[in-house]
């Protein structure tokens, strides 16, 4: 195979456009791969990730059948079609579900009995973004060892041409995924349920699913348009969790909950149109699951609130609490690993284990299971939950631009400066540090509860910044201000995609 070109080698207007594949190599990220199609990659490109992808999958010793699926984009036909080309060259049998969410293909490789899986998405991405989330071993996906191989493989032109290669077109799929969620469950009490995805991929399945457990559904920009007319599908944007409040409170409606461009997260705002955060969402579904599951592990992202460790109901029922990176990948294995019945993630990713899920991050799994819980507990409201919760004030998660070849320099500099005030007994603000977690960029740990992120992000040229006081908003953008101070220490970081 040939070896994949740098940009500056390759026209996209040219000859050499239609014969050599052009992969920009910080498109393989953490756990999924994605790139600006077509500036950063053309279709030999997505041909040679397919061969890698392949090989990768010969080289681990693991059966070469691979579930492929597609969201709704105005070029994801044609990056998929490359993509499958590859993985026949490659010697893999592809089978192909078509128009899928995310999940989706993680449930068709359970239903199909295939191990790996080339999900082509750029999940809540502006458009002109493609990328392809990739598992080897269900429910797992790709993280940093195997997005490293893969890379290397592409890069250096390793792929493999092998015999034995064929295509499989599955039909039905989308039924089969709509009728594991719904299963028997038919709620006994009215619920109107705004149901918001963006117009993304997700309008193509959430609503049905939740007038099949018997909710009335609000649709709220649930038409498929890969122009995305009124704002990106990302259920963590505040512009998205607005509009969605205001559908609440115009309609009446119980909660509403949001969907993001491939379907693997859920983001919700209650009946008196408060967003719910989806770390604080979290809670509240653990703060339910513990009751019928004592002892249960969960883990939280980084990003998450401090409520998972401190809540009394929780240590109350013995819950055990574990933080880990944030990103789909990590935290899939990190729930395996642990035997955890949930693990939750502040973007709004939700890993529901047995007996419940089978692991995989599933936005409208999760819908289904607010509903259970709101049916579990009758004659309360989402907010009736949600306020029950000890208060506290968080950010929303904020991510400065920082180039990609820029990021990770600039997070292991900050993390050294952070872990250096803190062992000098600075203060962030107005609080004393009592401490830096560094699994996953810097959480700094402030005197009463409060603490402090900043992170890499694992797929957009963007750093990642969460804060969170559980005394005062005034605290709160003290805190944001002094981390705030030492990011601008950097000089490669520049503005917030969003405020609060």
């Amino acid at each position: 195979m040939t070896t994949a070109k740098p940009l500056t080698e390759v026209s996209q207007n040219g000859w050499d456009s239609l014969e050599a594949p052009m992969i920009r190599p910080t498109g393989f990220r953490e756990y999924d791969a994605r790139w600006r199609y077509p500036d950063e990659i053309n279709l030999m490109g997505i041909q040679a990730l397919g061969l890698g992808l392949a090989t990768q999958l010969h080289e681990a010793g693991l059966p070469p059948v691979v579930v492929v699926g597609m969201d709704f984009r105005s070029y994801s036909l044609a990056i998929k079609q490359a993509l499958t080309v590859g993985l026949i060259e490659g010697g893999a049998e592809v089978r192909d579900i078509g128009l899928a969410l995310s999940p989706m293909a993680y449930f068709a490789q359970f239903e199909l009995d295939a191990q790996a899986v080339a999900m082509v998405t750029a999940s809540h991405n502006p458009n002109g973004w493609t990328g392809v989330k990739m598992g080897m071993q269900r429910p797992l996906t790709h993280g940093p060892e195997e997005m490293a191989r893969l890379r290397t493989i592409v890069m250096e032109g390793l792929g493999r041409p092998r015999e034995g290669g064929r295509y499989v077109r599955i039909e039905g799929m989308r039924a089969r995924y709509i009728d594991d969620l719904v299963g028997d469950f038919r709620l006994s009490r009215p619920l109107r349920v705004v149901c918001a995805t963006g117009n993304g991929t997700a309008g193509a399945f959430a609503p049905e699913v939740l007038e099949r457990i018997g909710a009335e559904v609000i649709p709220l920009h649930t038409d498929l348009d890969h122009g995305f007319p009124n704002y990106n599908p990302n259920p963590e944007a505040l512009e998205m969790l607005r509009d969605m409040a205001r559908a609440v409170r115009q309609s009446g409606a119980d909660l509403a909950l949001g969907f993001d461009g491939d379907g693997d997260r859920c983001g919700v705002v209650d009946d008196r149109g408060e967003e719910i955060f989806a770390d604080k969402m979290g809670v509240i579904l653990a703060r339910d699951l513990i009751g019928l599951h004592p002892g249960a592990t969960f883990v939280a992202d980084v990003k998450s609130t401090g409520l998972f460790a401190t809540d009394p109901v929780l240590i109350a029922g013995g819950a055990r609490i574990d933080y880990w990176k944030t990103g789909h990948s990590h935290m899939k294995r990190r729930v395996r690993e642990l035997g955890a019945l949930a693990g939750f993630e502040k973007s709004g990713h939700y890993f529901l284990a047995a007996p419940i899920g089978r692991g995989y991050d599933c936005g409208p799994r999760v819908a289904v299971e607010i509903c259970k819980l709101l049916e579990r507990n009758p004659g309360k409201a989402l907010s009736d939950l949600h306020r029950a919760l000890p208060r506290t004030y968080a950010t929303p998660t904020m991510s400065p631009w920082c180039a990609d070849e820029e990021k990770y320099p600039v997070i292991e500099r900050l993390t050294a400066r952070l872990v250096a005030m803190a062992a000098a007994g600075e203060r962030l603000g107005p609080l004393p540090i009592e401490g830096v977690v560094t699994v996953n960029g810097a959480r700094v740990m402030l005197a009463g509860g409060a603490w402090a992120l900043v992170r890499a992000s694992s797929n957009t040229p963007n750093l990642v910044v969460v804060c969170e006081s559980p005394d005062s908003e005034a605290e709160l953008r003290a805190i944001f201000a002094a981390l705030d101070a030492v990011i601008r220490t950097e000089p490669a970081v520049g503005d917030y995609d969003q405020t609060f």
